[in-house]
């Protein structure tokens, strides 16, 4: 992600990745949120899904190929109809 300077704001690289991610948590569309990962890296990742309300700072508990456990919801931008979130895993 660029800062509006243009200079990289990420402290990881990220890495393309692909498959489902499995999404539960408080106030989620009937509890679970199927979506599908855009990349990964060593904290977090990236994915698209069709969960609006997903909201900065919300904690959910995840699963996909890689990787399952808990993470926070860091941001969610909607763009029409596609929605993307950024996660960080939480320990």
């Amino acid at each position: 992600m660029r800062s509006k300077s243009g200079r990289e704001r990420r402290a990881e690289p990220r890495a393309a990745a692909h498959g489902g991610v499995h999404l539960r948590g408080d106030g989620l569309l009937e509890g679970r949120v199927e979506g599908r990962l855009l990349d990964t890296s060593g904290h977090g990742f990236r994915a698209v899904h069709n969960c609006p309300t997903l909201a900065s700072g919300q904690v959910v508990t995840f699963e996909h190929s890689g990787a399952a456990g808990r993470a926070r919801v860091m941001w969610t931008r909607i763009d029409g109809d596609q929605v993307q979130s950024g996660f960080y895993v939480l320990g």
